[in-house]
């Protein structure tokens, strides 16, 4: 399935809105920690979950595939992007060490230093901030010079049929804690 990519940035920038509240939800959760206070676990595993299945697995790629557009169509606009697939990986990582890490804390089977999970969580918002903030003021602004140029659509057929489990109009049980946080 084609989208329109013009609709799909829209769709990429409201994600990253979304991300932005998730983050401050866990930053929360970082804070208490750094206060010596045990967190909501349940929700910490919450969020990290909702990272996994749909930042890192959806809109991530969904943002590869307009990026290798530009690479493709405008190469003068992709000058200096080719981190961009590898800082998605990165995140994806970071993200799956600190599920891993929460997931071990609840399931008791596992210590996880205090220290190391908030040294962990506060890098990954940081990371995770940085980027979007780098993508909305220099990765999307190349891509809508690109757009407002040219516009087309992209094949997102791969993604398109994932809706976001939190912040779509038929939300998943499973995030119960982690939607009452974001109210």
């Amino acid at each position: 399935m084609e989208a329109n990519a013009q609709e799909l940035m829209t769709e990429l920038r409201l994600d990253h809105r979304n991300m932005a509240a998730v983050l401050d939800v866990l930053q929360g959760l970082v804070e208490e920690m750094e206060a010596n206070k045990d967190p909501d676990f349940e929700l910490f595993d919450e969020i990290m979950r909702y990272m996994t299945v749909y930042p890192d697995a959806v809109h991530h790629p969904k943002e590869d595939v307009i990026y290798e557009e530009l690479r493709a169509r405008r190469p003068d606009l992709s000058e200096d992007l080719n981190h961009v697939p590898d800082d998605h990986r990165e995140i994806a990582r970071l993200s799956c060490l600190l599920r891993d890490e929460v997931e071990a804390i609840n399931a008791g089977s596992a210590v996880v230093r205090r220290e190391k999970m908030i040294e962990d969580a506060a890098a990954y918002v940081d990371c995770l901030r940085e980027h979007m903030r780098w993508e909305e003021t220099d990765l999307f602004r190349r891509i809508d010079l690109m757009l407002d140029a040219e516009p087309y659509k992209v094949d997102i057929s791969e993604y398109e049929h994932i809706k976001d489990p939190v912040f779509e109009l038929e939300i998943e049980a499973g995030f119960r804690r982690l939607i009452e946080s974001l109210r």
